[in-house]
């Protein structure tokens, strides 16, 4: 009537198991990224646990390093991509495949990498390398302190000072001689206006 059409038994049958066919796809939909976000987590905890046999395999190594050489600071960061940092600008990361050690130095011109491998023996022998290179910067560099340009450059301050405390005293002295005089000249024209 009034140009309506009656619904086919068909067409009800398909709209009304429509709402239901959309509920179960998102439904699976979140099941499916539930699955790959525990996926995601799993690989996370795999690569902290690479990182911490590497961690444990470096223990030999930082027990040997001198107590007063305070350069290294090891410690594992659990952040988005989890790091083993063996000081400020050094750390080992995993590699796109999660299998894969990158050990690397963040430089002023950008990140270098310094060692890469699956093998934590390999890992560790470049850590010590780069353990040992840091150690002996850190010598060389208390030794240019005691080089005799920093003993010249130690009497030049010296000598600096001592200018700079002769000129304070002349300043003050020169300063008292002129009060005095005019202390002096003061008394001396009211002596004269008094008489």
């Amino acid at each position: 009537m009034w140009g309506r059409k009656r619904k086919s038994a068909e067409t009800a049958a398909s709209e009304d198991t429509q709402p239901g066919r959309l509920k179960e796809t998102v439904r699976q939909t979140r099941i499916e990224l539930a699955e790959r976000s525990s996926v995601v987590v799993d690989m996370r905890d795999a690569e902290l646990a690479r990182l911490e046999l590497l961690n444990e395999a470096l223990d030999p190594l930082f027990k040997d390093v001198p107590p007063e050489i305070e350069l290294f600071d090891r410690g594992i960061s659990r952040g988005d991509t989890p790091r083993l940092w063996i000081d400020v600008i050094a750390h080992v990361v995993m590699g796109r495949d999660k299998r894969r050690y990158r050990f690397v130095q963040d430089t002023y011109y950008g990140r270098k990498i310094l060692a890469e491998s699956n093998d934590i023996r390999e890992m560790t022998e470049a850590i010590t390398h780069y353990v040992a290179s840091r150690m002996i910067e850190r010598e060389r560099a208390l030794a240019e302190n005691t080089s005799p340009l920093s003993e010249k450059l130690r009497q030049d301050l010296r000598t600096n000072r001592r200018r700079r405390r002769w000129r304070v005293i002349r300043t003050f002295l020169f300063g008292l001689i002129v009060g005095v005089i005019a202390v002096f000249a003061t008394l001396w024209v009211v002596a004269l206006r008094l008489s």
